[in-house]
């Protein structure tokens, strides 16, 4: 399947690129939602094991919705103020090696904050059935691999939230089956993106 894809560099050295990512794909999120759109992924062409890296690239097979996403008003205002470099819409090559970035919520649950609002609903949901609540002791923090965070904010709530974000190579191009954020899951979503990072490399 034909694939297009753009991307957005975060130019100031100084940037915090949590922040300007979750933002970036807020406003993917809220494009997709209003007009229905499926199959957009979302691939990160500059990810290291230390950084999330500071460029953000979306993937689809319509051009034309690609366009349209790389015209809503943050990103060209963004672009007007220097703050991204945006690229064009273009095709993605042949051959590249296929990744899945999959949104992994089992990572929040390592966290102390996330497991002390995991208790507290658990605690919620015994005391309305009229149960005791007596928690197991929690077990030692397993061993993760790499992942990198992404900042986001609800519109609803104006509750912040952390996406926990990890790389997997895949063998083959899958489906492009993602969540409304543009990521794979565990489980669920299967789908693939283009390891961009040799066209980074060489601008």
């Amino acid at each position: 399947m034909k694939r297009y894809y753009f991307t957005v560099h975060f130019l100031p050295k100084q940037a915090n690129l949590e922040l300007l990512t979750g933002r970036c794909i807020s406003i993917m999120h809220g494009f997709i939602l209003k007009h229905n759109i499926e199959g957009v992924g979302v691939t990160f062409p500059a990810w290291s094991d230390t950084s999330i890296g500071n460029v953000i690239a979306f993937v689809h097979k319509d051009i034309e919705i690609l366009n349209s996403l790389k015209e809503q008003t943050y990103f060209v205002d963004m672009q007007d103020c220097g703050f991204f470099k945006i690229s064009q819409v273009l095709a993605v090559p042949e051959g590249f090696q296929e990744l899945r970035f999959v949104h992994n919520r089992a990572v929040a649950k390592i966290f102390t904050g996330e497991s002390r609002r995991r208790l507290k609903r658990l605690q919620k949901r015994a005391l309305a059935r009229g149960e005791d609540f007596n928690p197991k002791k929690l077990v030692a923090p397993r061993e993760v691999d790499i992942f990198h965070r992404v900042a986001m904010t609800s519109k609803s709530s104006q509750e912040d939230y952390i996406l926990h974000i990890q790389k997997q190579n895949a063998d083959f191009q899958a489906e492009p089956v993602f969540s409304n954020y543009g990521f794979a899951s565990n489980e669920k979503f299967k789908g693939t993106v283009p390891d961009l990072s040799p066209l980074i490399e060489s601008n």
